[in-house]
């Protein structure tokens, strides 16, 4: 089989319109992911049982069952009881979600990590466990796990393509679409594996450039 350039070529715009829904579906989930994920970590360190307990059970849950199932139950069984998400929707908040449990561990990580004398130091200045939380502790410990909370949106970047399964129209969706009318599967894969390539190197080089910074300012 010989390398159709036309077909790839004529391809092109329907791929990049694909890639574009596929980074809107990263940036939707990479921000909720980062937000929800705090408030896990957050809610696991509380000492009221009554919301330490189920927390830490939804986020063991989720963490162990795979995205595909819980994007088919977001897709298929939420309009059941009357809940109803367009496919952008429920791709971002699938992605958020699942990826939210991951990030609550950075978190976790990057909290234990401030050392105890900050904690005493607050609670010596009769720092409330609010004012202890936003002027003390986070401060610290976010920074810390910048890089790492980095490399999930180039990990939750990869995983779009699972979306395709919700019908969402990210790059294999279109693959797919395009293949079935002109059988030029051999271009359409190729064509795709570049952008997502592409795309992946330009959502890591600002990672990159956070870890270095960081290993600078602790070195």
């Amino acid at each position: 089989m010989t390398f159709d350039w036309t077909a790839a070529w004529d391809a092109l715009p329907q791929l990049l319109d694909g890639l574009v829904v596929a980074l809107w579906a990263t940036v939707l989930g990479y921000v909720l992911a980062l937000v929800l994920g705090l408030a896990f970590a957050l809610l696991r360190r509380t000492e009221r049982a009554w919301l330490r307990l189920p927390v830490g059970f939804v986020v063991e849950f989720i963490r162990s069952t795979p995205l595909l199932v819980q994007l088919f139950f977001l897709f298929f069984v939420l309009p059941a009881v009357g809940i109803e998400l367009s496919p952008l929707a429920t791709g971002a908040i699938g992605l958020g979600v699942h990826y939210a449990t991951y990030t609550s561990e950075v978190y976790r990580a990057g909290i234990d990590g401030v050392p105890a004398g900050q904690w005493e130091a607050a609670k010596s200045l009769s720092l409330s466990r609010g004012r202890t939380w936003t002027r003390v502790v986070l401060p610290q410990a976010v920074p810390r796990v910048v890089p790492a909370l980095g490399n999930y949106a180039i990990a939750m970047f990869k995983d779009t393509p699972q979306l395709t399964v919700v019908t969402v129209a990210e790059v294999l969706s279109v693959v797919k679409a395009v293949g079935a009318q002109n059988f030029r599967y051999l271009e359409l894969i190729t064509v795709a594996g570049v952008l997502y390539l592409a795309a992946a190197l330009l959502i890591a080089w600002p990672v990159r450039a956070l870890e270095r910074r960081y290993r600078k300012e602790t070195a």
